[in-house]
């Protein structure tokens, strides 16, 4: 790593500002925990042993669904992107991974692009194809759909360039394929539910087929958008039926946004783990509909509840789990009115914070509790843990992994978005959403 963005002097200096605070804060939690019989120390070692990935597109703007509002210093290519991602990392410390988006990120040299992530503390996770928007030069519109297209050269189309993406994510050191289609309806009988579903698992086994040995495709479910009469995979039964009928390196792809509102989103990660099927998790929070809100800024305490299944499914793997309990975790929002930098790392420490919460859980009074069918004491298994505050922990890690105890101020002091709005070149306009 010899080409960090931020300079480690500023880091440490920020630090010692915030030492003394941190000691006094870290050792009266431990001293708490440890009446409960909780190593505080041992807690601090699992969350360092955490990680997720962060979307390259996420480094830039989002829009709402009539206009983008691009802010200066927004990244206009995959290195600048790079770049940001980079920061992001170097003050959380749980960010190692960047997840590239195709064509959007595009180069013709992935080997440089790959050292010159890793000459910023970066490796690659799933790559992302795109079949729901149409490219200059492209021979056939995905305006009929793509792998479920009643067009046979457009289906073939979709299928080439997942394919493509697999090649590129093989040079890039990646080994997951996200797969997600905005194929659908908005009318009623404008396409047979059955015939378009069985047009989508015969070209997505066509790209399961071009799987390296130890890849896996993510297939990821959205009730609604851009279609929304229906959507192929529009639920986490169609995927998991896919995944079965596609073989055991395909696996489920839970996004918080895309499920109906208070759809029971834990439970269903429960129900894949007892399948073999969890795959990989995108993490965003919703009020209505599939929001990409920043994580955890609507609904904590329904993030904590999917970690404390996602900690049960670690502690307890399925024998039907090919390849063992191996989740891809990413953030997957969408920045309308914020610094896309300042957002994703709220939302690293939101979910790094439900991770670490969920690890204080009793799991032996919980399921005791479960047991004896005692269900207030089953809950307040659960609410002890989410109550405590376990920002100390992680400011601790974080700043023994070389990152920042207050990873926001650190990055203003920086002045990493005003120094980047005088080098880099304005985006421009947009017409909405991405």
């Amino acid at each position: 790593m010899s080409n960090l963005p931020l300079s480690a002097d500023l880091i440490a200096d920020a630090n010692a500002r915030e030492l003394f605070a941190l000691d006094e804060d870290y050792d009266a939690l431990g001293r708490k925990l440890e009446r409960t019989g909780i190593d505080i120390d041992a807690i601090k070692t699992r969350v360092a042993g955490f990680s997720l990935a962060v979307p390259s597109w996420g480094a830039g703007r989002g829009g709402t669904r009539f206009a983008k509002f691009p802010i200066a210093g927004e990244p206009a290519n995959v290195h600048e992107k790079l770049a940001d991602c980079a920061v992001i990392n170097q003050l959380s410390r749980v960010t190692p991974r960047v997840s590239p988006h195709f064509p959007w990120d595009k180069v013709s040299d992935y080997a440089a692009l790959r050292e010159e992530a890793a000459s910023m503390g970066l490796g690659f996770d799933a790559v992302n194809s795109n079949t729901f928007q149409d490219q200059p030069g492209q021979a056939h519109s995905y305006n009929t759909g793509s792998l479920s297209s009643t067009v046979e050269a457009t289906r073939q189309q979709a299928v080439e360039h997942n394919i493509e993406c697999i090649e590129i994510g093989q040079q890039l050191g990646s080994t997951d394929l996200t797969v997600w289609v905005g194929d659908g309806t908005n009318f009623p009988g404008q396409q047979d539910f059955a015939r378009s579903l069985d047009r989508y698992l015969d070209a997505a086994a066509q790209v399961y087929a071009a799987l390296p040995g130890e890849w896996r495709m993510l297939l990821e479910h959205k009730m609604f958008e851009p279609a929304f009469y229906s959507t192929v995979i529009s639920d986490w039964g169609s995927s998991i039926l896919a995944a079965q009928q596609l073989g055991p390196k395909a696996k489920c792809l839970v996004d918080l946004g895309h499920h109906a509102p208070n759809v029971n989103i834990e439970q269903i990660v429960a129900r894949l783990h007892r399948f073999g099927k969890l795959g990989g998790f995108h993490f965003n929070d919703s009020k209505y509909g599939d929001d990409d809100l920043d994580s955890g800024s609507i609904n904590p305490h329904q993030l904590f509840l999917v970690f404390n299944e996602l900690v049960e499914a670690e502690l307890n793997p399925r024998a039907n789990d090919e390849g063992g309990f191996n989740p891809s975790y990413m953030i997957d929002q969408s920045h309308n009115v914020t610094d896309p930098i300042e957002s994703m790392l709220s939302s690293a420490e939101a979910i790094t914070q439900c991770y670490a919460k969920a690890l204080l859980v009793d799991r032996e009074a919980l399921h005791a509790a479960q047991d004896s069918n005692d269900t207030m004491m089953a809950f307040q298994a659960l609410r002890r843990a989410y109550n405590v505050d376990v920002a100390p922990i992680l400011a601790k890690a974080r700043m023994e992994a070389g990152g920042a105890i207050d990873v926001l101020g650190t990055y203003r002091q920086s002045q990493w978005r005003p120094r980047k709005a005088q080098e880099r070149k304005a985006v421009g306009l947009g017409a909405g959403i991405v």
